[in-house]
């Protein structure tokens, strides 16, 4: 995973656990990789993990099962798509539509990007 250097780390790992709930790899239910197993994968401090993991703790997204490990909660996916969508739309849209503007982009060449892109990641 490559990390992005305008925004905690803790943060990117949660988005990364976020994008697999999402896109469903992982069951409802499910046990989700250890704080170990995740680190070693993403190659990061196991602490940075367990920031991630009582982030995403808080918002009802995962839940310990103590000694057994951390779960999705049954509704994982509608915690994550609230928060992401309110994050998104506050943080990250106004600065796209800055940028859509600045640099005359039509909202037709946006549309057949995304469709473009939609086609290419996600079917």
């Amino acid at each position: 995973m490559e990390f992005r250097e305008n925004e905690a780390i803790y943060l990117q790992i949660a988005a990364y656990v976020a994008e697999h709930i999402v896109l469903r790899k992982w069951a409802v239910d499910q046990k989700i990789p250890s704080v170990r197993e995740l680190a070693v994968e993403l190659q990061v401090n196991p602490n940075t993990v367990v920031r991630a993991y009582e982030f995403l703790q808080n918002k009802g997204v995962i839940m310990n099962k103590r000694g057994i490990g951390f779960f999705m909660a049954v509704d994982a996916e509608l915690k994550i798509k609230e928060y992401s969508k309110e994050r998104f739309l506050g943080n990250e849209l106004p600065e796209f539509f800055k940028n859509i503007y600045l640099l005359e982009i039509s909202i037709k060449e946006i549309e057949e990007r995304f469709e473009k892109f939609k086609a290419e990641h996600y079917r």
